[in-house]
């Protein structure tokens, strides 16, 4: 990309490169379109068709803009694009929304218009040719309403049924690949860290030597446990998604999990940061058995007995150890 100071400002485009610019950000924005109804296609295929057909709409601004500039300068179109523009809004590359949720690809879609919009506004104060005047105000009237559009696409497009699927199709993407991977994670630094910290603060009653064995037990637990996720399975056939994500909120929780009960013995005072550690415990606990309420459906009172009375006996046995 060109250095700031090495781009023209928008006041100093003539029309001509106005209407350039305009066409090419209109060939983008349809690119980009097309690109999310492929993305999409799969698994969102109504959604897919939603794009497909704002990308339509954008071929349509396209060509009436190529129209009047061979109405006014003739066919050869200047090469002028946003990079070129200093100040002008950029568009985020279909690669960086691939991750996104569908919810967050349509606010992207709508933050879009909101862009072509402005700059269709401050383009048509620009010119003095009347009809190219026209076309912008018509233009930018055309991006106001495409949010106005695109909900009656999406209205036309998806029935409850679809609406229903896809959003249940979202929520058990997020779940798999997400939620369970972060919800073993915690989990396991949460229960597992349990005896070896409460052992050593027991066994030493050294604030200090508990908190760094604290730190190494969830740290260590923390790399097992995300590479153990990200290497189990590749996402392909079973559909829980990217390694990647769900080895990190696998790793990320569990070193979560065990650090919460291991920060309090920062405090010099063995029983206050005990007490403390504690409390912090089965806080951590209750947390887990309303994530598993929450997100897997687990009845509240049959998961917090599992989860507490499993974390009570670990830290039972921590403390029993430790004073033996």
């Amino acid at each position: 990309m060109r250095p700031f100071f090495a781009r023209k400002t928008f006041k100093d485009l003539t029309e001509q490169e106005i209407i350039a610019l305009a066409i090419s950000s209109e060939e983008d924005d349809a690119r980009i379109y097309r690109g999310y109804a492929q993305m999409l296609k799969a698994d969102y295929p109504a959604s897919a068709k939603l794009f497909e057909a704002m990308a339509a709409e954008e071929d349509t601004h396209r060509t009436r803009l190529i129209d009047l500039h061979t109405q006014r300068f003739g066919s050869t179109i200047p090469l002028i694009r946003r990079e070129h523009v200093a100040g002008y809004y950029t568009r985020r590359p279909v690669w960086l929304v691939e991750n996104l949720s569908i919810d967050r690809i349509r606010a992207e879609a709508e933050a879009m218009e909101r862009d072509a919009q402005q700059f269709y506004l401050k383009a048509a104060q620009r010119t003095s040719d009347t009809t190219t005047r026209q076309l912008l105000g018509d233009l930018a009237a055309a991006e106001a309403g495409h949010q106005a559009t695109a909900a009656g696409l999406k209205d036309r497009l998806f029935d409850s049924d679809i609406q229903d699927q896809e959003g249940e199709k979202s929520r058990r993407q997020f779940i798999l690949t997400w939620v369970q991977p972060g919800l073993a994670g915690l989990m396991d630094g949460s229960v597992s860290t349990l005896a070896p910290i409460f052992a050593t603060a027991f066994a030493t009653q050294d604030t200090w030597t508990t908190f760094l064995v604290g730190v190494a037990a969830s740290v260590g637990a923390g790399i097992s446990m995300g590479f153990t996720e990200a290497a189990s399975d590749d996402g392909e056939l079973s559909g829980r998604g990217s390694p990647i994500k769900r080895g990190v909120a696998s790793g990320v929780m569990t070193t979560v999990g065990g650090l919460g009960h291991a920060l309090p013995y920062l405090i010099t005072d063995f029983w206050t940061a005990t007490v403390i550690a504690i409390i912090v415990v089965f806080v951590e606990l209750w947390a887990i058995a309303w994530i598993q309420n929450r997100y897997m459906e687990t009845p509240f009172f049959r998961a917090a007995f599992q989860v507490v009375l499993g974390g009570a006996l670990v830290l039972a046995a921590g403390i029993l150890i430790g004073s033996g």
